[in-house]
C-alpha cells in the first residue's frame, strides 16, 4: 500500500479526537531517558509528521495500547451498512499535510479487482468494531451511494 509509514503513524490519530496545538518554542534537546508517549496520547507530542527532510523535533517513541488501531488493522477491513450488506473495503489512510487522518480510502464496485474504484470517506463517518475477533467497519450509506461518490485517482496524487 502507498506510504505505509505515513499510514502506520496515523492509525493512533484515527482513534483520538485530540486537537493539535503548535507553540513558537524551540524543541528541547533529545533526552535518552524521555518516556514514551502512550497510545492515543502520542498525538499530544507535536504537530504531526513533518513534510520534508528535517524532523520538527527530537526522536520520541510511542507505546501502543490495545485500544489503539494500526493502519494494518484498518487495511482490508470490509465495510458494512446498517442492513449488514458488505459494500466496500478500506484500502488506505489519508493523512492531511502530515498532521491528522483526514480520510479513509475505500474500494467499491468491481469484481475480482476489475472496475474497482476508490472513494475517500471522512473518518468521522466510519465506525470500527471488533466483532468476535474480526474487525469490521460500518457506514450509514448504500453500495450504490458509494459507487456514485467522487472518485480518487491515485495516479493524480503523484503529479
Amino acid at each position: 500500500m502507498k506510504n505505509k509509514v505515513f499510514a502506520l503513524a496515523a492509525a493512533a490519530v484515527l482513534t483520538s479526537s485530540v486537537a493539535f496545538a503548535q507553540t513558537a518554542t524551540t524543541p528541547a534537546a533529545p533526552s535518552a531517558a524521555a518516556p514514551a508517549a502512550a497510545g492515543a496520547d502520542a498525538t499530544l507530542a507535536g504537530p504531526g509528521i513533518t513534510m520534508g527532510m528535517t524532523p520538527n523535533g527530537p526522536l520520541k517513541f510511542v507505546n501502543v495500547q490495545k485500544t489503539d488501531l494500526t493502519a494494518s488493522q484498518l487495511e482490508g477491513l470490509d465495510i458494512y451498512n446498517a442492513a449488514g450488506d458488505d459494500i466496500g473495503e478500506i484500502e488506505d489512510v489519508v493523512i492531511g499535510d502530515g498532521k491528522s487522518v483526514i480520510g479513509l480510502v475505500a474500494s467499491v464496485g468491481g469484481f475480482l479487482g476489475i472496475d474497482k474504484s476508490y472513494v475517500v470517506l471522512d473518518p468521522a463517518s466510519v465506525a470500527v468494531q471488533n466483532d468476535n475477533g474480526t474487525w469490521k467497519a460500518y457506514v450509514d450509506t448504500t453500495k450504490e451511494a458509494l459507487e456514485a461518490a467522487p472518485k480518487l485517482d491515485y495516479d493524480k496524487l503523484d503529479d
